[in-house]
């Protein structure tokens, strides 16, 4: 969280928002630069291991997708660090290439479409961007103090599942 607080801070500002000596942030990374992509890697291996962990390959459809927010919500700090810097560290690479990451939840939610779960008139493709937004930008609000954190998973699901209007 002090890399997303203090986004272009150096290593003595990062290294004392979190507690510590620069010579201690030091021997972790040498530079900014190390730091953000060692976090990079560290958050998505944390991320891929919530994903795993949810059975998106094996449970049905709606239980996945609870785990999934749960464990996702375990990590939002995680979550509001790749938002930050995620699009900045590869927007030099080919930006239409899908990841990993959304190709395991673009077959989660095609499974979920074949087995009469999720609608089919958006794209499986659509129903992953429509997660990640709906998790990112209420995790985002959360952080900034919009919403209270008691009962975001379901908040997180609900919304997605039942979008916003009154029945």
């Amino acid at each position: 969280m002090a890399m997303v607080e203090h986004p272009r801070g150096t290593l003595m500002e990062l290294a004392r928002a979190v507690g510590i000596s620069k010579a201690t942030l030091y021997r972790y990374c040498q530079t900014r630069d190390a730091l953000v992509t060692r976090l990079m890697v560290h958050s998505m291996s944390l991320l891929s291991q919530a994903m795993h962990r949810a059975a998106l390959d094996s449970s049905p459809p709606l239980e996945a997708l609870g785990r999934l927010n749960a464990n996702y919500l375990e990590h939002r700090e995680l979550i509001t660090f790749l938002m930050y810097f995620r699009r900045e560290k590869y927007a030099a690479q080919d930006a239409n290439k899908a990841s990993e990451w959304e190709l395991r939840l673009d077959g989660f939610f095609l499974r979920g479409q074949r087995e009469g779960v999720f609608r089919i008139d958006i794209p499986a493709a659509g129903l992953t961007e429509l997660w990640a937004a709906t998790m990112i930008g209420l995790v985002d609000a959360e952080r900034r103090g919009r919403i209270a954190r008691a009962g975001l998973a379901g908040v997180i699901e609900q919304a997605f599942l039942e979008g916003v209007c009154a029945r």
